[in-house]
């Protein structure tokens, strides 16, 4: 499938599409703001653009397009921040996906930002020789491995009263600093989050991961609060690879929780604990689908199928986490209905029923479900 960017006030009488693609996820822009998607036919020449894509447009565009008509633009500022602002990228390993963003970092017209490269035990000195004369790039080498541990580095390091956190394998959008940056005006918002789209879908793994949900929350923009939001669904609020902390959350509700995430037993989840902690704490996160970032999702069946794996020993592990640590007896109740939505998963797999998802996938979640109450205990115990 082909990645399509459309401004749809400006549509283009011709789409540049990769050879060989007969379908397109098109993010879907009014006056430059992302405000929904639609997936379209490629493989029929000749026929009108427009007519597909309003034909696919998905609900929150509609929205989006009736604002613009009737004169109800969005009145959010793309100014600079008014606070200094750091952007920290955790890495290891991976320098062709470090310099594609650096380079998208440094398109962004915020170049008096601080950009921090915090190199978790890197197997070598690639990336630190990669930023080493890059203006503007910061590397710190962190040695102690953990991708909350390479976070944790950051919020000590940096000089901004407001750290963005992006991944390596991301490319962030040039107004993503400033998008995510504008959520912070309420004292009570301790987090911002945004949109993160699929840099390319050219394997069936790439367009699975999408079609399963990816990084995607939505094209609106949401507050997440505990008094209409549980906690322990903190995950619907964003994800690590593009969100955004005041520097003073460490002192509020604590550090991310190094026995969670890459580079530990739990495999992820380090994001989603911290928002969990954030609204029990009364605090609040923003998600702004306007701060756009892009991502190179796992190309190969087996990536994904680790993948999915890991986010389940990481649900499971926070849940872990708030029964035994904070006595949230809520979380008991979460884990039986996700014990009994994962079995019909998998028993929907095995009897392929319509809409199924591959056998394999639904047992990797299901098993990962099941190992991550013991594996979160094992990290716990390799941390101490």
């Amino acid at each position: 499938m082909a990645v399509l960017d459309i401004e749809m006030t400006n549509l283009p009488q011709h789409l540049e599409v990769p050879p060989g693609c007969r379908a397109g996820l098109a993010l879907l822009r009014i006056g430059g703001r992302p405000c929904g998607q639609a997936v379209i036919r490629l493989d029929r020449p000749g026929e009108p653009l427009l007519p597909a894509i309003l034909a696919a447009a998905d609900s929150a565009f509609w929205e989006a397009w009736l604002k613009n008509r009737l004169g109800l633009a969005p009145s959010a500022s793309d100014g600079p921040p008014g606070v200094p602002v750091s952007v920290a990228v955790c890495t290891r390993d991976r320098t062709e996906d470090l310099e594609r963003c650096i380079r998208a970092l440094l398109r962004m017209p915020d170049d008096g930002q601080e950009i921090l490269v915090i190199d978790n035990a890197p197997s070598s000195d690639a990336s630190a020789s990669l930023v080493q004369n890059v203006p503007r790039v910061r590397y710190v080498r962190e040695d102690r491995p953990g991708l909350n541990v390479a976070r944790n580095r950051a919020l000590c390091e940096a000089s901004g009263e407001i750290i963005l956190f992006t991944d390596d394998d991301a490319a962030p959008d040039p107004l993503w600093l400033r998008r995510l940056a504008r959520n912070f005006d309420d004292p009570l918002v301790l987090a911002s989050t945004g949109l993160t789209m699929a840099l390319e879908l050219s394997s069936a793994a790439q367009i699975d991961f999408q079609r399963y949900g990816g990084f995607v929350r939505g094209f609106r923009r949401t507050v997440y609060d505990a008094a209409d939001h549980d906690p322990l669904l903190a995950w619907h609020a964003g994800a690590g690879v593009n969100m955004a902390l005041r520097r003073s959350v460490i002192k509020l509700v604590g550090a991310f929780d190094e026995a969670f995430d890459a580079g530990t037993p739990t495999h992820a989840g380090g994001d989603s604990e911290m928002f969990r902690r954030i609204l029990s704490a009364g605090y609040r996160i923003v998600y702004d689908p306007e701060a756009l970032n892009w991502h190179r999702h796992r190309k190969s069946a087996e990536e994904l199928r680790r993948q999915l794996f890991g986010y389940e020993v990481a649900g499971a592990s926070l849940l872990t986490k708030a029964i035994m640590v904070d006595g949230d007896m809520g979380a008991v109740g979460a884990a039986l209905h996700w014990l009994a939505r994962e079995a019909r998963a998998v028993l929907r797999s095995a009897l392929r029923r319509p809409n199924a998802v591959p056998l394999s996938f639904a047992v990797a979640r299901f098993v990962g479900g099941i190992k991550g109450p013991a594996l979160y205990l094992k990290s716990r115990r390799r941390l101490r």
